[in-house]
């Protein structure tokens, strides 16, 4: 048993993983978790480790895209999180998507596990460099625990905001205008559909870029593209949306054996299906305009909100000048940085993030040189991206444009997409096998 201590400080999907993996290499883990005592964040609603928060949406596991080969890379390093995914899924067509309870719960259980674990529910204000530690704590980052981690590191942060969508309860869809369907028939009738012929679309599309929004405060807005609020989207052109999740490809209203104009669509929330989430509408429009505009939606004019979207200020590191490509602090040896804070984007990335920094900082408390992996994985990409000098650095999801070329690219894109996964799977357990 190694009586090495480390704290890990962040309850999060990038945490908790990081923990579990050094856990089962023996260490002894401090996991500090803020919720749960007087403190929270805008929005968490419960004090669970792995809560999700935006969407309960995984993303594709498809392999002719990033974020499938992102997973089966994953599954390659024995990743717990995504394990305990695939455990309480919910059906999403191509997407994982899961019971966030359910998920939270799984999580816990594993790591209970391990009678070397301490869960520490305090908000943690200064951090001992002299321990070995990885901090986890997310784009939501207390004030006091940002101010301590800008005094360590001495450089500024960047900030961007972020928003969630709502959720509404099942029995308040109108289900003789709502239908189910996938586009072009993927997956097994996953989504809800609510249909829109051109005039209702663009009364929906006047009034969500008119509606009122909540106020930021203290901060210019600077809005990360893969969490934009729904009614920005809008202001940027009137089929902006209808290029994006109101996209009515693939999709017939069998209600008027007609292809809609656009198509809003809804994803189950919980593997009860008694809950369902908007897809793509994260917004910050005040709660009574959120009200208001979206029953506009055919199927939704009597929807009951259950959790209202909201906006809020996301923390990110200026992660090429402060880390390196095995996330850790340039400047203070043995200080590692996991999640979206360390400038990966997206639940299973900031999940790949905790477990590049425990492999790390293994390593490094054995005398051991840091691993990176091979550029043609997501991961080793992910890793090069956040320590890559950028003039204008932004988080960074999995996709195949942060990937080298292939030597011999097919004609076809989805081939070529797939050539890319088959790739990097490759690359990954040759690597894995030498290696770890």
């Amino acid at each position: 048993m190694n009586n090495q201590v480390v704290n890990v400080i962040g309850g999060g999907l990038a945490g908790c993983e990081c923990a579990y993996q050094l856990l089962k290499r023996g260490y002894a883990i401090k996991l500090y978790e803020m919720r749960g005592s007087e403190v929270s964040t805008p929005c968490h609603k419960t004090t669970n480790l792995a809560e999700l928060v935006c969407s309960n949406s995984l993303k594709s596991m498809a392999s002719d895209t990033g974020s499938g080969q992102l997973k089966a890379e994953l599954e390659i390093l024995d990743c717990m999180l995504l394990r305990c995914a695939y455990k309480t899924q919910v059906p999403a067509g191509g997407a994982l998507a899961v019971d966030r309870e359910l998920f939270s719960r799984a999580v816990q259980q594993e790591l209970s596990k391990f009678s070397s674990l301490q869960i520490v529910r305090e908000e943690v204000e200064k951090i001992d460099t002299s321990c070995p530690t990885v901090i986890a704590t997310g784009p939501l980052t207390s004030d006091k625990m940002a101010t301590e981690i800008g005094r360590i590191l001495g450089k500024d942060y960047l900030y961007f905001f972020d928003a969630v969508a709502p959720i509404v309860m099942a029995d308040s869809i109108d289900m003789t205008k709502a239908f189910w369907g996938a586009r072009y028939n993927k997956g097994d009738s996953d989504y809800l559909n609510c249909a829109m012929d051109k005039q209702e679309y663009l009364h929906f599309y006047n009034e969500l870029i008119n509606a009122k929004r909540a106020p930021l405060h203290d901060f210019d807005v600077n809005v990360f593209d893969g969490c934009m609020p729904i009614e920005i989207m809008a202001s940027r052109g009137e089929d902006t949306m209808r290029f994006g999740p109101l996209r009515p490809v693939g999709i017939t209203n069998p209600h008027k054996d007609e292809r809609p104009y656009a198509v809003v669509q809804l994803r189950k929330e919980n593997q009860e299906g008694t809950m369902f989430n908007i897809v793509g509408f994260q917004t910050n429009l005040t709660f009574g305009e959120q009200k208001r505009v979206f029953s506009l939606i055919p199927g939704l004019e009597n929807m009951e909100i259950v959790r209202y979207g909201v906006m809020h200020r996301n923390t990110f590191l200026n992660s090429p000048k402060l880390l390196d490509a095995t996330f850790e602090s340039k400047e203070h040896r043995g200080i590692f940085f996991a999640g979206q804070m360390s400038g990966v984007e997206g639940y299973v990335e900031s999940i790949a993030s905790g477990f590049v920094s425990a492999i790390n900082l293994d390593r490094r408390l054995n005398g051991q040189e840091g691993i990176v992996f091979p550029a043609t994985t997501i991961i080793g990409s992910l890793q090069r991206h956040i320590s890559t000098d950028n003039a204008d650095f932004q988080p960074m999801n999995a996709n195949f444009g942060i990937l080298p070329p292939l030597d011999n690219p097919p004609r076809d894109k989805k081939l070529r997409k797939a050539e890319y996964c088959k790739r990097g799977v490759e690359d990954m357990q040759q690597f894995v096998q030498s290696n770890l």
